[in-house]
This record gives C-alpha cells, sequence and structure tokens, in this order.
C-alpha cells in the first residue's frame, strides 16, 4: 500500500482515527522490505517434512483453516466436542458475519451509503445464498433481526468513522481466499483475509492483510494473520508487508510487521496443528484440557473440573 495523501478525497479532512489508519498501513518505497526468491520453497518444506509421517494415517482429505488451528492448539477436549456438536448460530455470531459483509460492500459501493443501508444489504444477499447464515436469517423473529441489524450497524458506522474512503489505486480486495495443497492434495490448508491492500513488486513487500474483529483481542488473532501470511507467501513467493488485526468494537489496531522468523514460526505451528488433529480424529491419544475464556460457554463444562476451577477462580 502506498502511503496516502493526508487528504484522500477533496474537501474533506481526516479525522485522527482515519490518520492513523493512513500512517500505520502506508509506506514509501525505502520502509518495504525485500526477501529471498526461495522463501517459498523453504516454508512449504518445514510444512511437508513436519507432517510427512502422517500421510498414511490420513484416511480422507483433511480440510484445515485457521479455526481448527486455533481449536487444535486450544482445549482439545473443546475441539473434538465441537466436532461433534452441531453449530449454533447467535446473534453474537451472525453479527461479526453481517457486519463483514456489509464491510465488504462499502469498499466497491458507489456514492456514499449509510451503514444501516450496508447491512441491510449484507443481510439480504446472506438470506439467499448457500452461506451458513442463510438459514438463521430466515427464520430469526422480528426482534431478533432488529438486535442483529442495531449491532451490526453500530460496527460497521464504526468502520466508515474510523476509516478513510480506500482508494483504488491502495488496490483494496475483500474476502480473498488462498488455498494451500499438501502431500498431492491429501491435506488441503485454506484461508480468507477480509482486507488486503497494496501488493508486491518483484520481491520486495507491499501487501497489508487486515482482518476486522468484533469482540476483545485475544493471542490467536496473530497467529491467524500469520497463518494466512504463511498461505500468501507459499502462494505468491512474497510475504504481505504488515499484519493487522483492527478491532471494530475498539477503533484500534494491532499491528504485526512479517519477517522470515514470523513465517518459520506460523509453520512450525501450522504442521503441529495438522499432527494434533490427525492424532486427535484418529483416536491415538486422550485429549488435553486447557482452560480459558471460552470455558464459560463450553458445552463440556458440567462435566469439566479443569474449566469449572478456572472460572471460579477467576470470578473471585
Amino acid at each position: 500500500m502506498d502511503s496516502p495523501p493526508s487528504r484522500p478525497w477533496a474537501g474533506e479532512p481526516l479525522n485522527p482515527s482515519q490518520q492513523e489508519v493512513v500512517d500505520l498501513l502506508g509506506a514509501r518505497d525505502h520502509e518495504r522490505p525485500t526477501f529471498d526468491a526461495g522463501l517459498r520453497v523453504h516454508l512449504r518444506a518445514i510444512l511437508e517434512e513436519a507432517t510427512s509421517e502422517l500421510v498414511e494415517e490420513i484416511a480422507a482429505t483433511l480440510h484445515v483453516n485457521k479455526h481448527s488451528l486455533s481449536s487444535a492448539h486450544g482445549c482439545e477436549a473443546r475441539f473434538l466436542a465441537d466436532k461433534d456438536n452441531d453449530f449454533v448460530v447467535s446473534i453474537p455470531v451472525a453479527r461479526g458475519t453481517v457486519a463483514h459483509k456489509a464491510i465488504e460492500l462499502s469498499v466497491h459501493w458507489p456514492g456514499d451509503p449509510s451503514a444501516l443501508e450496508l447491512v441491510d444489504e449484507a443481510i439480504a444477499r446472506l438470506t439467499v445464498t448457500d452461506h451458513w447464515l442463510a438459514d438463521f436469517l430466515g427464520r430469526c423473529t422480528d426482534a431478533d433481526r432488529a438486535e442483529l441489524r442495531a449491532e451490526a450497524n453500530d460496527r460497521v458506522a464504526t468502520f466508515m468513522e474510523c476509516w478513510p474512503p480506500l482508494k483504488r489505486r491502495w488496490l483494496p480486495v475483500t474476502e480473498s481466499a488462498t488455498r494451500l495443497e499438501l502431500h498431492d492434495a491429501l491435506v488441503i490448508l485454506r484461508g480468507k483475509v477480509d482486507l488486503t491492500l497494496g501488493r508486491s513488486r518483484g520481491l520486495q513487500a507491499g501487501k497489508v492483510l487486515i482482518d476486522f474483529k468484533t469482540g476483545g483481542s485475544a493471542l490467536a488473532h496473530r497467529d491467524d494473520l500469520r497463518f494466512y501470511a504463511l498461505l500468501e507467501t507459499i502462494r505468491v513467493g512474497v510475504p504481505p508487508r504488515l499484519l493487522a488485526s483492527y478491532y471494530l468494537d475498539q477503533g484500534r489496531f494491532d499491528i504485526e510487521e512479517v519477517n522470515k522468523g514470523v513465517l518459520e514460526t506460523a509453520a512450525k505451528r501450522t504442521a503441529d496443528g495438522i499432527c494434533r488433529i490427525v492424532e486427535l480424529l484418529g483416536d491415538e491419544r486422550p485429549p488435553t484440557y486447557r482452560a480459558g475464556p471460552s470455558c464459560r460457554w463450553c458445552p463440556l463444562i458440567s462435566e469439566c473440573d479443569t474449566g469449572r476451577r478456572w472460572i471460579a477462580n477467576t470470578d473471585r
């Protein structure tokens, strides 16, 4: 992403939050790092060598994304429980998805739409597609729909107030999907980034990967973006320049610069996650229990001493 001018559109100066977006995400040529052309081969080798012994244990194609990796690295018992239980859609879950879709529409929408107009269009589009949220949107009550509209509108309005309009020359791309196949497509890694800006130039990094978040910050959010950066690097051959989680509720960034060490760490974590998933799904060992904030809404909490102790100690 080139460093945008201080006033990206005529007659309307930036507010401090919008200026922060420009300052944090923009970069001049001399600020862009250059990487070795063999980095993509090196990273793929880390993944394939660390998982090569698992090939005979995988009975069917294994699909891995940021959520399955995060779950496998968290509470393994919860990972298995989620695999066995049907996913339940709630207003908070739907809120994030609708807000993401509305922000995607805002990037490409002509004119000056309101946040609520974008939210309503997002809901309408998600309702008539085969998206996993369609059934919930089609059968929810008027009260639930009103609550969903209000909460999603708040997040989208925050984005529109805190971000400058995205210029075409910044090359904005929404919902950018990446796929990486390992071991002759026996393992497939998938990622989808909310927003990307910029592009590489030769071996010089320039792209910024951005994930929009609702709710509180978590260390796992950095791991999610590192996973996306890993897939991007192997696909393109050049890493992104920056990784940025943007918290809509707080109007703030968490930013990390990308280097070889970050990508190697991501590759090793991904390989370890794949190994854990294969072991757990194959019943090769009992799962471990790891307590944390998600214990409060875990389906296993009634029978999990580890989780109940964590909640009791936290609530003191």
